[in-house]
């Protein structure tokens, strides 16, 4: 894999974010499943890397996305999902987490700036008091909720009424 991202562990995250925010980096956490890429996971990496600094991003365990999608998904299994998010030229660093939120992650390595997509609100962010225990702050980036996994995996399988490509 020429220049992606590291895929590491959260022992060597956490070694990486503290030299990294030693060296004076901003760390920035964006978090998901990316179970099947669409345009919204592009603007979502890609603003949360606009909040400048040093991009780490999480992804949910095998286990986790069929807890959050349902019986079936992923349809890629997380080392696929990992290497194609540590291909994005704005993604430094991919993990993966196997717990039900990503709270532990925050705990683990303090970002700055926790980025969620436009699904939310700062305001219902489920990590954003562990955030602000450390003194950072959540973002809110990407497009509109336009686009979901789920939406395009029933467009592809002609189950929203239209017919196949």
């Amino acid at each position: 894999m020429l220049n992606n991202a590291p895929i590491v562990g959260r022992v060597e995250l956490v070694a990486m974010v503290d030299a990294a925010r030693t060296a004076g980096a901003t760390i920035v956490l964006a978090n998901g499943c990316f179970d099947l890429f669409h345009v919204g996971h592009v603007r979502y990496l890609c603003g949360a890397k606009e909040l400048g600094g040093l991009l780490v991003v999480a992804i949910n365990s095998d286990e986790q996305v069929q807890a959050l999608k349902g019986k079936g998904r992923p349809y890629m299994p997380l080392a696929e999902r990992a290497e194609i998010v540590s291909a994005f030229r704005c993604v430094d660093i991919v993990t993966a987490f196997d717990e039900p939120t990503v709270e532990q992650m925050v705990e683990a390595i303090r970002p700055d700036i926790h980025a969620k997509g436009t699904d939310y609100t700062v305001s219902n962010v489920p990590e954003r008091d562990i955030v602000a225990r450390f003194g950072g702050r959540v973002a809110i980036v990407g497009d509109p909720k336009d686009h979901s996994s789920t939406e395009l995996i029933a467009r592809v399988a002609g189950r929203d009424g239209t017919s196949k490509p």
